[in-house]
């Protein structure tokens, strides 16, 4: 792509980085979970009306959802942004000690008030070049809310918002600079709810149908059967509702929610069936009853190989990122949180095997990753899950990675929110901008690089229609 056009762009979101990091402050201060993202919402949408789109709040079916717009014409260029937060996870920003603010809080444990910015200020800047030089396509922006346990986008798709969607380009906080293609997990997630009857547990125990020993009979059951998945699945559950507090009560009821991954989602789909046979023989076993209620959903992730080259093309072009001692001094004080298993956990969770600019393999020496990993051109399996999914399988879809986080920083830790308002939390926010925006720019000026994306994804879809793995009559956050 035009180097002074890179450079355009680059500029422009510099100039925008001392407003928009105050933007990602706040929403950090929200600190909103799914679907009640109020706040965080209502000022992203408001910062594109500020800026020339054209907004509709409210979409599918969700408060919080909605798409900014600016241009006209084909192609339509779409860049998701996130702005969840998650429960437990109130922490103090700036320090690298555990203090939460407020007990049971909620944080930005996975680093979305820097995603939703992020994508923010990548849409602006796009626009802003198209309007300036007179070019042809569609900017949207789109504001998702609930990806953590909620399956925003996967409304969002099955309300045929994309149906128009020419290529979607996100990204996500991390601790490294790049492009990693991922194979992610289908993911379903379902409540168990059992109903027994309540007794006097020691002069009538006879009397009690226990649903807390029905619970703990299908994680028994659900834990045997894991010896019988295919390899790269994944189960986990938690105990929503133990009954009580009263020992001396057979419980009466009690509730237990698991998620169920798998690389494909039909995969995912036959593993639950099997999950819910375990519930079922646990009820029998029990005398209990079991009501079997489907929460949320999210398809396996579809990479796009032509996409990613290009967005990793584009951050070769705009460098490293300039962090200073300060950074390195704080990125460096979180490191020393971690154990040493934890860094290079990271390091090769994340493949960080070469860089672009140092040819040298990232060994977590220095606390901040300095250079662009290398790409290798290639998908690599990855067991988390996102709402990201789904609209990969109905558009193709890209995303980049920015250190916005030490090396060795897991998402969903306090270490996580307590750098999320760092300067170079800002600096990694702004660099994904300039990679999405100047990516996005690519595809608006390069019919060749947008016809060689949508191929390689009629490739991989094969004919396959996009099936929404959500029943017609869930709606977002019905079991939340």
């Amino acid at each position: 792509m035009n180097r002074d056009a890179v450079t355009s762009i680059a500029d422009a979101i510099e100039t925008m980085k001392p407003e928009f990091s105050r933007i990602s402050d706040s929403i950090w201060d929200f600190a909103e979970l799914k679907f009640d993202e109020k706040q965080s919402s209502e000022m992203l949408a408001a910062t594109l009306e500020e800026k020339g789109f054209a907004v509709t709040r409210g979409v599918a079916g969700m408060d919080t959802a909605f798409i900014g717009e600016f241009g006209s014409g084909k192609p339509v260029i779409a860049i998701l942004g996130e702005f969840d937060a998650l429960a437990g996870m109130s922490q103090a920003a700036g320090i690298a000690e555990h203090k939460p603010l407020s007990s049971g809080g909620t944080g930005h444990g996975c680093g979305h008030n820097l995603l939703g910015v992020g994508s923010l200020m990548a849409a602006i800047a796009l626009a802003k070049h198209i309007k300036e030089n007179n070019l042809a396509g569609t900017v949207r922006y789109y504001g998702c809310p609930g990806e953590e346990g909620g399956s925003g986008k996967t409304f969002m798709v099955r309300a045929g918002l994309f149906n128009d969607v020419d290529t979607a380009l996100t990204w996500h906080p991390a601790p490294f600079n790049g492009v990693r293609s991922t194979n992610n997990l289908a993911v379903l997630e379902y409540y168990y709810r059992f109903k027994g009857l309540a007794a006097h547990a020691s002069n009538a125990a006879h009397l009690g149908r226990s649903a807390l020993d029905a619970v703990e009979l299908m994680n028994v059951g659900v834990n045997f059967l894991r010896e019988h998945m295919m390899q790269d699945c994944r189960v986990h559950y938690a105990i929503t509702d133990a009954g009580g507090r009263a020992a001396n009560v057979v419980q009466a009821q009690a509730e237990v929610v698991y998620l169920i991954r798998a690389p494909e989602m039909q995969q995912a789909l036959d593993l639950a069936r099997r999950v819910d046979k375990v519930a079922r023989g646990a009820a029998m076993m029990t005398e209990t009853e079991v009501e079997i209620i489907f929460d949320t959903a999210s398809t396996n992730l579809l990479p796009n190989i032509t996409l990613e080259t290009a967005m990793h093309e584009n951050m070769v072009a705009l460098g490293p990122i300039a962090f200073d001692e300060a950074d390195l001094a704080f990125a460096r004080s979180i490191q020393e949180t971690f154990t040493d298993e934890a860094i290079r956990s990271s390091i090769r969770l994340y493949q960080m095997k070469g860089d672009v600019f140092s040819n040298t393999r990232v060994d977590g020496s220095t606390p901040l990753h300095l250079g662009l990993r290398s790409f290798e051109g290639q998908s690599h399996f990855r067991a988390g899950s996102t709402d990201v999914g789904d609209v990969s399988w109905v558009t193709p879809t890209a995303q980049c990675w920015t250190p916005t986080w030490a090396i060795g920083t897991n998402p969903h830790t306090w270490q996580v929110v307590a750098q999320g308002k760092s300067p170079a939390a800002h600096k990694a926010m702004a660099h994904a901008a300039k990679a999405i925006a100047t990516t996005g720019l690519a595809l608006m000026t390069s019919p060749d690089l947008l016809a060689a994306a949508k191929a390689e994804w009629a490739d991989k879809t094969d004919g396959r229609s996009y099936v929404c793995p959500i029943p017609s009559e869930i709606m977002p956050g019905m079991q939340s």
